[in-house]
């Protein structure tokens, strides 16, 4: 995150809390004439870990992101953290989720992530492995077998690749084709 999203984060996590979600991360876009800022919410990691086996755990719905929208939005108003106008946006971090912190990478290992880095790093700008884990301030990852390890003060923007096979939403392979419906046979006209 930005020095700017940081402080804004740190602005809004006790308002988030208190409607019981969890401010994951803050994504602020600058733009000529207005910005975005995009805040994600989830539920606390603590709750999703005390979900009984078998039991759904919860998620957050449309009803999360309209409260935390209309409480950090008045908070918004009276701080006034950002000068000129801006969009706010409040999402729940989707199949893709961002990751902002070395806990997300704790979390998440063993999944898939594509990173975009801040400086290259041993050749690379950008990278997808695996996350192996977590070693002091470094996030480690395995790329085409070997191991990666990256500051995590370097990481710029990170987000998880969903196994979108595993979803069952793969998208089909080039040259395999799908098996034709049945179609009702037309009478053929040359028998009469």
């Amino acid at each position: 995150m930005t020095d700017k999203a940081t402080q804004i984060a740190q602005l809004l996590a006790p308002t988030v809390a208190s409607l019981g979600v969890e401010l994951l991360g803050i994504e602020y876009l600058p733009a000529p004439g207005s910005a975005t800022l995009r805040v994600y919410i989830d539920v606390p990691a603590a709750e999703l870990d005390a979900t009984a086996e078998g039991e759904q755990p919860r998620s957050v719905g449309i009803e999360d992101c309209e409260a935390v929208s209309r409480e950090i939005s008045a908070q918004l108003d009276v701080e006034d953290p950002i000068s000129g106008n801006y969009t706010l946006e409040v999402s729940s971090p989707g199949i893709d989720r961002p990751l902002f912190a070395l806990d997300h990478y704790r979390r998440f290992a063993g999944e898939t992530a594509k990173v975009g880095l801040k400086l290259p790093h041993e050749g690379r700008r950008r990278l997808q492995g695996e996350i192996v884990g977590v070693e002091g301030e470094q996030v480690v990852f395995a790329i085409d077998g070997a191991r990666f390890a990256v500051p995590f003060s370097n990481i710029d923007k990170a987000r998880i690749v969903p196994d979108w096979a595993a979803l069952g939403f793969a998208p089909e392979k080039p040259g395999k084709s799908r098996p034709a419906k049945d179609k009702p046979s037309k009478p053929d006209a040359s028998k009469k």
